[in-house]
């Protein structure tokens, strides 16, 4: 057999598909409106979008971060109660219980919203102390931010351990 000549392959590959079709009314519906249609002249406005403020971003990175650390995965995936329950000893009653006692890796969703919650009541406090140190505010301002700022890392400092103690009867005794 004889091979074809590169010349020939070469120009025929590069041929667009439309032009080597052989019906003449494809190339008339490809022609004929064109001849005498004209696509209209539209002032179209691009849509502007503008930047968020400032304040926006921080709320919607506040808020991603107050799920993730709340457990909102964990809370879809596996489904647990709102909150527990266990029944008293001496008297047989039924009382509410908000965190799962002795599961590291288990959480009532109110306890996840609680955690997270405090995590970032801290961060919120670290946000404030370093506001405090803006030499442009007023001495009152500052002094408030500092102390608000020191109150919150201190209550979410105390508060997470005090959950961890619930949850982890024997942690660091």
């Amino acid at each position: 057999m004889r091979s074809k000549p590169e010349s020939q392959t070469f120009t025929a590959s590069m041929e667009p598909l439309s032009s080597g079709s052989v019906d003449p009314i494809f190339h008339l519906l490809r022609i004929v409106p064109f001849s005498f249609l004209r696509p209209p002249k539209l002032r179209l406005k691009l849509p502007t979008l503008t930047l968020p403020s400032p304040m926006t971003v921080y709320a919607l990175v506040l808020l991603t971060y107050f799920m993730v650390v709340s457990g909102i995965v964990y809370d879809v995936i596996v489904e647990p109660p709102g909150i527990g329950s266990t029944q008293d000893r001496a008297t047989g009653s039924v009382r509410p219980v908000v965190f799962l006692p002795g599961r590291v890796n288990g959480q009532y969703i109110v306890e996840g919203l609680s955690s997270g919650f405090m995590f970032v009541l801290g961060g919120v406090g670290i946000i404030l102390m370093d506001l405090a140190l803006d030499r442009n505010r007023a001495r009152s301002v500052k002094v408030s931010y500092a102390t608000a700022g020191i109150s919150f890392v201190v209550i979410a400092y105390v508060m997470s351990m005090l959950f961890i103690r619930i949850k982890i009867p024997a942690y660091l005794s």
